[in-house]
Parts: structure tokens; C-alpha cells; sequence
């Protein structure tokens, strides 16, 4: 994708499940009128599963995922269902592609069981109509003939109007503001920025002040003091990134609300009251406990990494403990989190809400504590209760 492309966790995301050989990748391919996966008669063709971001009209930004067979079998085919049903973690709609010469089959409706303990949105694709010439036609049920193109058209629409539902309506700053309000945007700049651009969270929260049609102002931290009283009215608030949130709460008055892009982006993705009930568990760490930070992206961590440096390092510090640090990135997500006596993850920038909430409920189902970055860090300042004043539902959770 280009700088300018809607980044992953922006797009609905539209998971193709299925049999093996139900023509899966073949109805992927027509819906998209791109070859996107490679088709064959012979059964499994699909190894790994297949990932598109693209334009999908009517929909707009959206990620396809061609999935391997569900009923594949072996040591590999395990291994190929295991990484389908971590698809589903992900997925905001789903197709289920059933070969419509054989009709719906075990697997199929175990797929179907899925979906709705996930309260998956889902379609079901009688594909093959060209051969069978049936024709069904329900709510979530349509006769589909990839080779023919037949109602493809008409899956896309069915597609369309599920996806409704999938849209977040949540903003990420915006909701918080009036026009002409100023915000200032803390952003240091060290060795571990990227070089010539801004981090996604910086850039999607400067867009959702404009969309306010607020007014952004950027500092770096040690700018922070001279912005603040080069301003003709205090700022409606300052917004910082995590790693300098001890620095900027001494600078910034009492009086004006602080929080940071981090705190933002998990009440964005739907996950700040766990990570505020979860940031509690710090005080409670003990020699030996093993931490898991997660990143939700792929970056080549460098000499100042917050994730692999700073924040082990902030942990030690703050707890006085010998703990062991594990790290995730990506889409590589452990399972099993009953090891852990902690999950910290990033902010989710790059993460749909649905995996968020897939990642925050599994650590749930395993009593493990689940925070972000921002509410961590926040919480080891001190300061977790003025980071959250813009959101007053949530101080409550808070015991400094």
C-alpha cells in the first residue's frame, strides 16, 4: 500500500471460507475482477491464506481474505484449519462458499456454528449454479456462478449492506471537540521515529481534529513549553505519545485535560475500560511473572523501541521485579495466554475491531489482565486518572 492508502484497520474486512475445491478462490476473483488467487481443480490449492486491501465498490476500502480448505486434512491440513479459524479473529463479514452440486456438507455447517457463536455476519454462495441451475435466493443466501459471473453483481450488494453494520462510528478525537477548539499534538522525534513521516496513530488523529474543524498544533516535547504560551487561549486539550507522557504531565497546567494518541486509539478500537481495569494488575506483578507486549504491525525494531525497550524498561523500574519479557507482533497473536500475568498491547492502529476484541476476550477467557501502552505507561506515572478526564466514565476504574 502507498502513504496515502486507507491502512488495514480502517477496511471491513470480508473473510472467504469454505471447502476445498467449493471455488472459493475462483468466486474471490470474480467478486474482485482481479486474479488475486490462484485456482486449480485440484483440491487445497490454497495453502495460505490470500490478503487483498483494495477498493471494492459499493463498499470502499476493503481487505479480502481467500481461506485455505476448512475440511483439509493431514499434519498440514491441521495446520491449514488452525490458520483458517485465526481468519475468523479478524474477519467483519463472511462468505461461505459451499459447492452448490453438493449442498451444504458437515463442514459447512460447522463453519455456520462459528460464525454465529462470533456473531460473525455471514453470506452463504451456492457457487457452481452454471452446473446445478438452481437457483436460491434469501436474506444471506444466493446462487453464484463463478465461472459465469452469475450474481456476482448481486453478492457484492448483499456484501454491502452487511457491512453497514461493521462500520465503527466511534471517532477518535473528534466527538470531543467544537470548531475553532486547539489541540497540541506532542511528537518526539528520537531514533526510533520513522524517518520523513509521522506514526500512523499522529496522522489519524490530526485528520479527525480537521474533521472537527478544530485547530492541530504540533510540538515536540521539548518545544511543549513554548507552544503552550505562544497560544492567544489555552488548548482544549494535549494529546501526546506515550513514551514522553511523564514529561509533557509536568509541563501541561492541571487545568488543561491530557491524554495521549495511545489512550485515543484503544477507546477508538473499543477496548479502553479493559485496558484501564487491566493496567491495575502492574502493582500486582511478582518476581518471575512473564509479560507479554504485543505489537498489532511489523517494524524492524530499532536501539530505542518502546515496545522492546522502553516499556520493559518502565516495568522494571515501576515494579522493582525480575519479570520476563515476551513479545508478539503482527498477526502472530499466542492462543495460549495462561503463561502470562500480563498483556500489553499497542494501540491497535493497525488492527480492525474485531481482532482487538478477539485479542482483549481471549486474554478474558484466560483470566489474564489485558491494558495498552498508553494506559500502562500513564498508570506507572501516576497519572492514569488525568490522562482519562475526557472520559468521565472511565476515572471511575481508576484507584492512584
Amino acid at each position: 500500500m502507498s502513504l496515502n492508502d486507507t491502512p488495514s484497520g480502517e477496511r471491513i474486512h470480508i473473510g472467504f471460507f469454505g471447502r476445498r475445491n467449493a471455488g472459493k478462490s475462483s468466486l474471490v476473483n470474480a467478486v474482485t475482477g482481479q486474479e488475486l488467487a490462484v485456482v486449480s481443480d485440484v483440491k487445497g490449492t490454497t495453502t495460505d491464506p490470500v490478503y487483498k486491501a483494495m477498493e471494492l465498490l459499493p463498499l470502499g476500502p476493503v481487505e479480502i481474505i481467500d481461506t485455505p480448505g476448512f475440511d483439509d486434512e493431514g499434519a498440514l491440513g491441521e495446520l491449514r484449519v488452525k490458520k483458517t479459524r485465526q481468519i475468523l479473529a479478524k474477519t467483519d463479514i463472511a462468505v461461505l462458499v459451499v459447492d452448490g452440486s453438493a449442498g451444504l456438507s458437515e463442514c459447512d455447517r460447522e463453519l455456520i456454528q462459528l460464525f454465529r457463536e462470533r456473531e460473525l455476519p455471514y453470506i452463504i454462495a451456492y457457487n457452481k449454479s452454471d452446473l446445478t441451475g438452481q437457483e436460491v435466493s434469501a436474506d444471506n443466501e444466493i446462487s453464484v456462478s463463478a465461472a459465469e459471473n452469475r450474481n456476482i453483481y448481486e453478492l457484492k450488494e448483499m456484501i454491502g449492506r452487511l457491512a453497514k453494520s461493521a462500520v465503527n462510528e466511534r471517532r477518535i478525537i473528534g466527538d470531543l471537540l467544537s470548531a475553532g477548539d486547539i489541540v497540541v499534538l506532542v511528537t518526539p522525534i528520537d531514533e526510533s521515529a520513522p524517518k520523513g513521516r509521522m506514526i500512523l496513530p499522529q496522522v489519524q488523529t490530526l485528520r479527525d481534529v480537521l474533521d472537527a474543524d478544530a485547530i492541530p498544533v504540533f510540538a515536540k516535547e521539548g518545544q511543549l513549553a513554548d507552544a503552550l504560551a505562544g497560544l492567544v487561549k489555552p488548548p482544549k486539550m494535549v494529546v501526546t505519545d506515550s513514551q514522553v507522557f511523564g514529561m509533557v504531565s509536568r509541563i501541561v497546567p492541571e487545568s488543561v485535560p491530557l491524554t495521549s494518541f495511545s489512550i485515543l486509539m484503544a477507546h477508538y478500537k473499543g477496548f479502553l475500560g479493559a485496558a484501564v481495569r487491566g493496567a491495575a494488575a502492574i502493582r500486582g506483578l511478582r518476581d518471575g511473572d512473564t509479560v507479554l507486549i504485543s505489537e498489532g504491525c511489523t517494524h524492524h525494531r530499532q536501539c530505542g523501541d518502546i515496545g522492546s525497550v522502553k516499556l520493559p524498561a518502565l516495568l522494571k523500574k515501576y515494579t522493582g521485579k525480575s519479570l520476563n519479557i515476551e513479545l508478539s507482533s503482527g498477526r502472530d497473536f499466542p492462543e495460549e495466554l495462561g503463561k502470562y500475568a500480563l498483556v500489553i498491547h499497542c494501540g491497535g492502529c493497525m488492527l480492525n475491531e474485531r481482532e482487538m476484541s478477539h485479542r482483549q476476550s481471549t486474554a478474558e477467557a484466560a483470566g489474564v489482565p489485558f491494558t495498552n501502552y498508553g494506559t500502562a505507561i500513564a498508570c506507572m506515572n501516576g497519572i492514569l486518572r488525568r490522562s482519562l478526564g475526557i472520559f468521565p466514565d472511565l476515572e471511575r476504574l481508576v484507584s492512584e
